[in-house]
């Protein structure tokens, strides 16, 4: 099974854009949880947001409010709705399956 993350883009601070996870089969059949996480540059990775297979949602104090993340089941895709985008949320977001299968990520630039 395969994730696959698209949706990043540029965007202006305040800005919004949706991440998508998309999974090769029935997602949450096959993961308990997906996670969003990110990177910026010479950083290290840290965790965004988490679903879990029950629906329940945990998210980063940094991005409390502003994100947030669903689930399409028919689609096998997890998003990540983001809103009032700053510079410091600009990174490289990669999802994952039981921090077993990782997504090859996509990246975020929030320019000033």
């Amino acid at each position: 099974v395969q994730l696959q993350a698209s949706g990043g883009g540029l965007v202006q601070v305040g800005g919004s854009l949706r991440l998508s996870c998309t999974a090769s089969g029935s997602i949450f059949s096959i993961f308990n949880v997906i996670e969003w996480y990110r990177q910026a540059p010479g950083k290290q990775r840290e965790l965004v947001a988490i679903v879990h297979k029950g629906f329940s949602t945990i998210y980063q104090d940094s991005v409390k409010g502003r994100f947030t993340i669903s689930r399409d089941d028919a689609k096998n895709t997890v998003y990540l709705q983001m809103k009032s985008l700053k510079p410091e949320d600009t990174a490289v977001y990669i999802c994952a399956g039981n921090r077993r299968v990782w997504g090859q990520g996509t990246l975020v630039t929030v320019s000033s």
